[in-house]
């Protein structure tokens, strides 16, 4: 909240003090859970999930969701442009934004996606970019098969990717190990909520 103005901040503030008036939980991407506690204060419940940007060509929509509910079953926090994106959003910013915060990125291959042009391929560059950024050891981009394909020689050259098939449960677990491996502990920062 820190690059939103004074009274940017205060309204957002004022919206969440509301909802928790109502006894509604408040759910903040990243930081966890502010809720009323009992003793009439509030209290933030941190819920540090691994924040995973899952990439996939249009035409593999079906397994990119299923590939999201079984993260999120495992306690990732996912963000898939279908549920994130709004209407009137900048998307384009909007997605180089959700790349550059997420814990991971992870690139669903398949026939369809190793070949298309479009955005499937811009993410994946925008992502590459980003992982330049980090530690050289720090990983980021997690290449998924889908199904037997090719995964671009400039991707697997340098990166272990994990097949979803013939079975999809061990490859889960295979990819949620390594997002677990790379995900940023909780940020530390005080929380206040004056009434």
């Amino acid at each position: 909240m820190n690059r939103l103005s004074k009274h940017h901040r205060e309204e957002i503030l004022t919206i969440i003090r509301r909802a928790l008036e109502r006894g509604d939980s408040v759910e903040i991407d990243g930081l966890g859970v502010f809720r009323r506690r009992k003793d009439e204060g509030y209290e933030l419940i941190r819920r540090r999930r691994p924040q995973v940007f899952v990439a996939y060509a249009h035409e593999d929509l079906g397994q990119a969701r299923r590939l999201c509910e079984g993260l999120a079953t495992l306690g990732c926090a996912i963000w898939l442009d279908k549920d994130k994106l709004l209407p009137g959003q900048d998307w384009p910013r909007a997605i180089q934004r959700a790349v550059e915060l997420s814990d991971a990125f992870v690139a669903c291959f398949s026939r369809r996606s190793a070949v298309k042009h479009g955005e499937f391929q811009n993410e994946l560059r925008w992502a590459l970019k980003c992982a330049r950024l980090r530690p050289l050891e720090a990983s980021f981009l997690i290449p998924v098969r889908l199904e037997l394909c090719e995964v671009p020689r400039s991707i697997a050259e340098t990166l272990q990717y994990v097949d979803l098939f013939p079975d999809w449960e061990v490859g889960m677990r295979k990819l949620v190990r390594a997002i677990r491996k790379v995900a940023r502990p909780a940020p530390k920062f005080e929380t206040q909520l004056v009434r």
